[in-house]
């Protein structure tokens, strides 16, 4: 059994599919849809509209790219205030035309430049934390690699929660942790185990829904598994009432941390 920082290397690995590929394999039709009408385009958060087997959904994702220069391009996967603002504004439209909404998330954190915090990037995060919560459309996220703090939490407020087995979700990396607490960053893997970061952690605590097992080798079978799922999952939520939708995803979040003494 791999140890916590072993998942954290394996979900940095570069050969893992990145947010497009997934829509690639996923989905049919995916139309891209660019701007927060407030700003700019960022280009580290890709969304649009796209068919799931035949059901119009609105699908955003994170991506950092598989070359250098796609990883510049794509700001190494980190999304300014823009890119959070792009992503609601793709969600309220979802709800508008009653889509449903699935997010692939992989982001080391939120980009924290000058630029991103003059122009709100805490606010854009809050804000798509408090409206993904009352969105009356089902929403399905699925961590297919890192899971940086509210950079990864702000796409992230769903009705189900999945991650890929060597994915991680975590307040702060490793490195940051073992650097605040210890003041040394060789006790990285101490810190790892600390932070209960990996899927199997995350399953036993309740906060994700499942972990989806991954291959030794290509991720093909992986893309085939998610799209029955996915269909099977939003079938099934989206015959629900949309104020019944968005209380069950209110009292998910509310058993976060409750636990009862023995």
């Amino acid at each position: 059994m791999s140890s916590a920082f072993e998942k954290v290397l394996a979900s940095r690995a570069k050969d893992r599919p990145t947010g497009l590929a997934y829509i690639s394999a996923i989905f049919d039709d995916f139309i891209e849809l660019h701007g927060d009408r407030r700003f700019a385009e960022d280009t580290a958060i890709v969304g649009g509209i796209a068919r799931l087997n035949d059901m119009p959904v609105t699908v955003i994702a994170m991506d950092k790219g598989n070359t250098t220069k796609e990883k510049v391009y794509r700001n190494f996967g980190s999304p300014n205030p823009e890119g959070y603002r792009k992503a609601l504004r793709l969600m309220k439209q979802a709800e508008k035309f009653h889509r449903p909404v699935v997010c692939f998330v992989d982001t080391a954190g939120a980009f924290c430049g000058i630029g991103a915090e003059e122009r709100g990037q805490g606010l854009a995060i809050a804000e798509n934390l408090m409206e993904m919560m009352t969105l009356k459309v089902p929403i399905i996220s699925i961590f297919i690699g890192e899971g940086g703090s509210g950079g990864a939490l702000a796409l992230a407020v769903a009705d189900e929660v999945w991650m890929l087995e060597n994915s991680m979700y975590s307040v702060i990396t490793p490195e940051g942790c073992a650097s605040i607490l210890w003041k040394d960053p060789k006790k990285v893997k101490e810190a790892a185990e600390s932070l209960k970061l990996t899927a199997q952690d995350l399953k036993e605590l309740g906060v994700i829904e499942e972990i989806i097992k991954e291959p030794k080798k290509g991720f093909e079978s992986i893309y085939k598994l998610l799209e029955s799922k996915l269909i099977e999952t939003i079938s099934k939520n989206i015959q629900l009432p949309p104020e019944t939708l968005a209380q069950k995803r209110y009292e998910r979040f509310r058993k976060f941390g409750v636990y009862e003494e023995i």
